[in-house]
């Protein structure tokens, strides 16, 4: 349908506080006014948007950063739309070229089956199952064949291609740029066309693919979809981007002891944009959150709720409960309630251990001259006494053993 010819429909206070879910930070939202006539469409009768969130699963895991589209996703399919979950199973094996600056070698088949069954299973914990359409781009991308390929590659230009920032920057340094790599913005953009998508998230790094949907759709006869992105979330350095590789990440699998950990070593200036991007809570309560903080309220308030909500939404209210109070019992130099229980042997004759090799026996160091570093920076206790000596040897007992403020094992030596 021609969106010139649609008829128009009146905007309720129910839509505009639509459009403010929508907008709820987000980076951008293109073209609005066309998402402002969907909506209210909709509103009009009673027909479910079609909302279209594609993953690759290009590595097994799922840290928060990849949730803030996943929490946007949600708060729009409270507000009733369809919400489509797409696993580009085909487009992994092209490889997403966005950002980068040399050629992405794809992945196998076998490498992408293995990532794919747990990311459903992982976006669930924000999307509500039973209100999620599950979709594999290879379900239309695999029947096109190579005539398809080439009927969609004659749809877009290499003129615009190459408008792209990472292929113009790429080509003008004079690296290479794999003809393949054109075909990852073109499957995608076909995948709004097989969906009949009306609006498309992703990060700020996704929107020249965004907007090739929206040409193809147009291509194909169908109604442009309109396109929501959503910004990259600073990792817990603050600075760099979420990223396993920066190590500065949070797993959504992680311990529950670790998540709240984590969450509370962020910055209180982070803290309120995590809470924007990633928090349940309405922008009123935040906002008057905040207002508490700057009114003299200890931040780290906020941030153990922000730590709580986040540990309750991957494991629940009471694995959040007992790590607000595993934290507190570490920060009071206290024993955390569950540790690991290492049995040891002594040695020949029932000599004592050395402490170095007793830390990398019990799992807390990598080698006994690691142990021995660790030592020498006070990061060692036995039974919360700081250990100054690399000559300690210890006798048959049970000790607790501590490094830094987050390893604890109770060793028995016998």
């Amino acid at each position: 349908m021609n969106q010139a010819s649609s008829p128009s429909f009146v905007v309720t206070d129910r839509v505009r506080e639509a459009l403010a879910v929508s907008l709820r930070g987000c980076d951008e939202l293109i073209p609005q006014d066309e998402w402002v006539k969907k909506l209210a469409r909709s509103e009009a009768t009673g027909k479910p948007l079609r909302i279209k969130l594609g993953l690759d699963p290009t590595a097994p895991d799922i840290h928060i950063g990849h949730t803030v589209v996943l929490n946007k996703m949600r708060q729009l399919q409270d507000l009733g739309h369809t919400v489509i979950f797409l696993i580009g199973d085909f487009t992994t094996m092209i490889g997403d070229p966005s950002g980068r600056n040399s050629t992405r070698p794809p992945l196998t088949r076998e490498q992408i089956e293995a990532n794919a069954q747990t990311y459903y299973k992982q976006a669930s914990l924000v999307l509500d199952p039973a209100r999620t359409e599950i979709r594999y781009n290879s379900e239309w991308s695999d029947p096109l064949g190579a005539r398809g390929m080439i009927q969609l590659a004659s749809r877009y230009t290499v003129a615009r291609m190459m408008e792209r920032n990472d292929f113009h920057d790429r080509f003008k340094a004079g690296q290479s740029i794999s003809v393949h790599e054109f075909l990852y913005p073109l499957m995608q953009g076909y995948d709004s066309v097989a969906l009949h998508s009306d609006l498309e998230l992703g990060g700020t790094d996704q929107k020249f693919n965004l907007l090739v949907g929206r040409q193809l759709q147009t291509e194909y006869g169908q109604e442009p979809q309109c396109i929501l992105t959503m910004p990259l979330l600073e990792g817990l350095d603050g600075v760099e981007k979420m990223s396993k590789s920066k190590n500065n990440y949070i797993g959504i699998s992680e311990e529950p002891n670790t998540m709240f950990a984590k969450v509370l070593s962020i910055s209180d200036v982070l803290m309120w944009k995590w809470y924007t991007l990633l928090s349940f809570r309405s922008e009123a309560e935040i906002a008057a959150l905040k207002a508490e903080v700057d009114g003299g309220r200890n931040p780290k308030d906020a941030k153990v709720a922000l730590a709580k909500e986040i540990t309750a939404r991957f494991h629940s209210a009471q694995a959040a409960d007992g790590a607000e109070q595993d934290f507190i019992n570490r920060s009071k130099g206290g024993v955390p309630d569950q540790i690991d229980e290492v049995s040891l042997t002594l040695g020949e004759g029932g000599a004592a251990v050395g402490i170095g090799a007793l830390l990398k026996s019990a799992g807390l160091a990598a080698s006994s001259g690691e142990g021995n570093r660790l030592i020498d920076g006070g990061g060692v206790r036995i039974d919360s006494n700081v250990v100054i000596d690399k000559g300690l040897k210890l006798g048959a007992g049970t000790y607790v053993l501590q490094v830094g403020k987050r390893k604890f094992a109770r060793v028995t030596l016998a």
